[in-house]
Order: C-alpha cells, then structure tokens, then sequence
C-alpha cells in the first residue's frame, strides 16, 4: 500500500517538475538569445535588440541570436565581440549564484513551491554552463568562441577557471542543496528521492548538454565532448544517491520531515 502509494506522488510530482522545467527552458531560451541581441544594440552594433531568430522551444533548435559576428569582427581581438558572445554566460552564472545564495537559506523551506521554481531555474541555468563551458571550450564559434577570439586568449583559461566554478556549484547542488528538496516534497519516499535525482542530473548533464552537443555539434571534433554528460550522469547518481544525502539530514536541518503537500 504506502509502496503504491510513493509511485503515485513520484509520478505526480515528477510531472509537475517537468512542466514546470519546459517553460522555464522556453524562457531561458529568450533569455539566452535576447541577452545577445540587447548587448549588441547597446554597443552600436544592430539596429533594434529584438532581431533574433526563433527555434524549437523544447528542442533547443533553430535558435540565433541575429548578430552577424563575421561581418561585423571579421579579424580578431575585439573586445566587443567577447562581451556580446559571454554575455549569456556571465547571466546564467549570476543566476545560479544568487539562486544557490538563496536556496541555502532556511527560511526558504517555509516557502516550498518558490524553492520548487528555483531549484529548476537554477538546474536549466546550469544545464546552459556546462554545454558551453564543459562541452565546448574549445569551440570556434558560439558564445565561448566568441569570448575567445574577441579576447583573443587561449580557451584553456575559459576551461579552467569556468570548470571549477561549475564544479562547486555542483557540490552545493548535491551535496546542500537535494536533501532539501526532498525533505520538501519527497519526505522518507526513497524512490521519488531518486527520480529526483536521476532527473536533475538527467537535465544538467544530458539533456541540453551532452545529448544536444552529441546530435548537433557531430562531426565536428568537440562531439565527443558530450560523452563528459554521460558520464557525469551515471557519476551523479552513483556518487550523491539519496542514501548518501540523508546522512546529513538531521545536521543541516536539526527537524523532522516535511510530509510532502501536493
């Protein structure tokens, strides 16, 4: 009985974390390409900030910001051209950094549905990092091609500063961050703890980052850098599995449970 009964609550309340993922994927997506444009119509570059090209909402497809890099750098060293390529980065880091800021807060377990929304804010942002930081550092053109060549550095400074910055973010997501939400909505069900989890890291290591670099950057050669997700995902779930979250339940949070309210 309570064995059917944690199925339903996990499929009920993984159904609500995916709608609520896909819109604010479809916003972020805005977010992400309106952040371009606008920087390139506030440095004098482009005649109106809304001139993007519009893709696949849930697929991540088609998008454009509408700036014409090779026509307006064609040589390189123009600092310009790496603040309108970075800009979405330097966004969705200052998201994560304020929504981890946040989210460690206790007061925010007394308000459960806006930790809901942040925490999957803060997923998506991290989702968008790790593509291009982690899976295409080395890449000619995109938002870190960009920011490279305009700087002209090498790619490896990107790699290593934004890779142990992502790192740690990682570590307050699994380590601080997922016991809470399950003491929130997942309580003593072990098996929505772990699609917790498994979506989580499904999201930020293989959804829009590994999966989407291994369809659509292929056969360029950081393809392969997608098979990082794939192994980032089955490290995820081996390594910060529910058991392993729970042990520092009653230190960080010194009460009982929260029974999940739907």
């Amino acid at each position: 009985m309570q064995s059917a009964k944690n199925i339903k609550s996990t499929i009920y309340y993984i159904f609500i974390a995916v709608i609520t993922f896909l819109m604010l994927q479809s916003a972020l997506v805005l977010m992400h390409e309106f952040t371009h444009s606008t920087t390139a119509y506030l440095l004098g570059y482009t005649p109106k900030p809304f001139s993007i090209v519009w893709g696949n909402f849930i697929m991540m497809t088609g998008w454009d910001e509408g700036v014409p890099y090779s026509k307006l750098f064609p040589t390189g060293g123009n600092i310009d051209e790496s603040i309108i390529g970075a800009m979405p980065l330097l966004v969705h880091t200052l998201i994560v950094s304020l929504g981890l800021l946040l989210l460690t807060r206790k007061f925010m377990l007394k308000h459960k549905y806006i930790f809901h929304i942040v925490f999957w804010f803060i997923i998506a942002n991290m989702m968008e990092l790790i593509a291009y930081i982690i899976m295409r550092p080395f890449a000619t053109g995109g938002d870190t091609g960009h920011f490279n060549r305009g700087l002209e550095i090498s790619p490896w400074f990107l790699f290593f500063i934004g890779a142990s910055l992502i790192v740690y973010a990682l570590h307050i997501i699994f380590t601080n961050i997922l016991p809470r939400i399950y003491l929130l909505f997942a309580c003593t069900n072990r098996v929505l703890q772990y699609a917790i989890l498994t979506m989580t890291a499904f999201i930020m290591f293989i959804w829009g980052s590994g999966l989407r670099i291994i369809l659509y950057i292929y056969p360029e050669r950081d393809w392969s850098f997608g098979l990082v997700g794939l192994i980032a995902f089955l490290v995820a779930l081996t390594v910060y599995n529910p058991l392993r979250s729970n042990k520092v339940h009653n230190h960080i949070y010194k009460t009982p449970p929260y029974p999940p309210n739907f």
